[in-house]
């Protein structure tokens, strides 16, 4: 009965962790910003921000293009994280009253040149996205979509609209560039019954192309023909539409309607909720499934080789030192017969303790910053907080790189401890300089907003060299004052010579086919990340993303102490180096699926465009490979050690 009981106990326990990784595998947001409270006829300020392209991924600022201007053009206080993503925020010529519709507002008038025209017509052929913002809301476009297998229609959400489109007139062969010159916009609001205050929760637009008329000359007050609130002529389709050609009048108009949540949907959006329709992913049910089946998978597999590795093991050991009282014990085999060169120190020692360190320092800033994320503290209605985030811990974490890199420079009796220090503070942060240095020249020679200016150049240095170098120090001078690892069992002065190895304990063959794991553990959810990154969409499932990265690193680290016992029982002793390329390998799987992305989903036919892509992918890729490297290398450090302390040598 007692048993029973515990059982149940057991049961019941089990079920709540489930249920609590279940819905912390959504996880949650905090809004970011406090709700602001509008009374009827208060004034809504529309901010503009960047123009953007999936086929390009070169941003540019909205008044980069002729549209209409307000008096003064003001800037918005960005954040490291906007400027590096390109983002600029700048105030709208359009006036909004909370809760007063307004129709056929004219904005204003421009007659194109050659040089405009063009400079529309470029926009349009690659389908640039004109992005705004309402009390942090981004703007959307609502689109009707009918899933196969449901009668009613659902909507998905497009950020931002079309600048233009291409077409032809009927019984025309001839292609021509319209405008979108006409927005309809819909702000939606939840209100406050007993105040009568509301708080905004949607922001959506309608986008038509429409070559305005009107009689006589134009003037401030000047009626349009085509749309005139007076006479009912409102704008609810685009029978004649605006071309794009020199010498061209295009006018600019916008409707404004205001809806209550609950009017237009099934059930009343609150200022809380508000995201949750951005922050819903398409094809979430095969998003899931995919997901929880990659994981099961991975969990078998590594639960399959935990057991293998520990049933083995523990015959092994015990027949070790069953022999020690034994005449067989002089004719060793195996992985005890190197015990007198496992842990002598590898060619290019330092350059491995260095990147040791930066692997640590990889580690700690993702780990942190899943940790905020998932809790909900970088919302993506904080723009720019997770690259901040990232950036920002990344310095900090300099402290553990510098501790990590120098104490396993004293385990390999190392003296100078202020060269690894170094090394350990600019490796990785040069390489990835260099690189981005090279991106953003080619940014800036095509004019985009992405192009990083020289003040944020220069905080990035000073974050650099004046927090994180330090840092570094301050951790290698911690890390070499304590005391070094004794290893477990005596290095002999004579290197032992190394039996010729089977085809398939090759280093590199071996290296490669270690890799496939774990890459096979992330490579479902790599796909909806670079979705976001690159198709412009939100990413925030940051709770099921951590699970992954837990799985990653189980992963990683059983893969390798497995080819590292397959390893040390071919009597081949070299693992320092092969345990760190094992799983970090899977970074090469990485920048390949990389490529295949590109040229499967992707519709980028620009050279500056692909260059961009494949250089912030190999970015990525490199410091995914020091990040598992680090993770298969401490995995088998500690896995070497327990083993040959586990055995009787004389």
């Amino acid at each position: 009965m007692e048993f029973y009981r515990s059982s149940r106990r057991l049961q019941i326990l089990g079920s709540v962790i489930l249920l609590l990784f279940i819905h912390g595998a959504y996880s949650f947001y905090l809004p970011g910003v406090a709700p602001q409270d509008f009374e009827k006829g208060d004034e809504l300020k529309v901010k503009v921000n960047k123009l953007t392209s999936i086929k390009t991924q070169l941003p540019y600022s909205y008044y980069s293009l002729p549209f209409c201007r307000p008096k003064k053009i003001v800037d918005s206080t960005e954040n490291l994280g906007e400027v590096l993503r390109g983002d600029r925020i700048e105030n709208a010529p359009y006036s909004f009253k909370m809760r007063e519709a307004q129709m056929c507002n004219v904005l204003g008038r421009v007659t194109l040149d050659a040089k405009s025209a063009k400079a529309f017509k470029e926009k349009i052929d690659d389908e640039y996205r004109v992005n705004m913002i309402l009390d942090n809301l981004p703007l959307v476009v609502p689109i009707e979509r009918i899933d196969p297998g449901q009668g009613s229609p659902s909507v998905v959400y497009q950020l931002g609209y079309h600048v233009g489109l291409k077409g032809q007139y009927e019984g025309s062969k001839e292609q021509k560039y319209f405008m979108h010159n006409h927005l309809a916009f819909t702000v939606r609001y939840h209100r406050d019954m007993q105040t009568d205050a509301a708080r905004i929760v949607g922001f959506e637009v309608k986008p038509y192309s429409v070559k305005h008329e009107y009689e006589g000359q134009w003037s401030e007050k000047t009626r349009l023909t085509t749309c005139d609130p007076h006479t009912k002529r409102l704008v609810v389709s685009s029978a004649t539409p605006q071309e794009v050609e020199n010498k061209k009048e295009i006018i600019f108009t916008y409707d404004v309607d205001f809806q209550a949540s609950s009017c237009s949907t099934n059930h009343e959006v609150k200022w809380a909720s508000r995201w949750d329709a951005y922050l819903l992913m398409s094809d979430n049910q095969i998003h899931w499934f995919s997901i929880v089946n990659s994981l099961m998978i991975v969990l078998f597999l590594s639960g399959m080789v935990a057991m293998i590795m520990l049933r083995t093991l523990y015959r092994d050991i015990s027949r070790y030192n069953e022999l020690e009282t034994q005449e067989e014990a002089q004719e060793e085999t195996g992985w005890k017969l190197v015990h007198g060169d496992v842990f002598r120190p590898p060619t290019n020692s330092d350059l491995l303790c260095v990147y040791v360190g930066t692997g640590v320092q990889c580690l700690g800033m993702v780990l942190v910053t899943m940790i905020f994320a998932m809790l909900g503290f970088l919302s993506p209605s904080n723009r720019g907080g997770l690259m901040t985030a990232m950036l920002l811990l990344w310095v900090f974490m300099g402290l553990f790189a510098g501790y990590a890199s120098s104490r396993l420079y004293k385990m390999f009796k190392g003296t100078e401890w202020k060269r690894i220090a170094f090394r350990t503070a600019f490796l990785f942060p040069a390489v990835v300089s260099a690189i981005f240095f090279v991106l953003n020249a080619l940014i800036w020679g095509q004019k985009s907003s992405g192009a990083v200016p020289f003040g944020t150049m220069f905080a990035l240095i000073f974050l650099w060299f004046g927090i994180s170098v330090p840092l570094v120090f301050v951790g290698a001078y911690l890390g070499f004052k304590k005391p070094p690892l004794d290893d477990p069992v005596k290095t002999n002065k004579i290197p032992r010579q190394i039996p010729e190895q089977a085809w398939y304990m090759n280093p590199v063959f071996s290296i490669l086919i270690g890799g496939i794991l774990p890459f096979g553990a992330v490579f479902i959810e790599l796909f909806f990340i670079l979705t976001s990154i690159w198709l412009n969409q939100f990413y925030y499932i940051f709770g099921f993303l951590f699970l992954v990265f837990v799985i990653l690193m189980v992963t990683c680290a059983e893969i390798t102490i497995v080819l590292c016992y397959f390893q040390l029982c071919s009597e081949d002793y070299l693992w320092w180096w092969r345990s760190y390329l094992t799983s970090g390998s899977s970074a090469v799987y990485l920048f390949l699926y990389a490529a295949f992305y590109f040229f499967t989903k992707l519709q980028i036919t620009k050279l500056v465009s692909a260059m961009l892509y494949f250089g912030y992918m190999l970015i990525a890729s490199y410091a995914f490979f020091v990040l598992t490297g680090t993770i298969g290398f401490y995995a088998c450090l500690w896995f070497t050690r327990l083993i040959y302390s586990s055995v009787k040598i004389d």
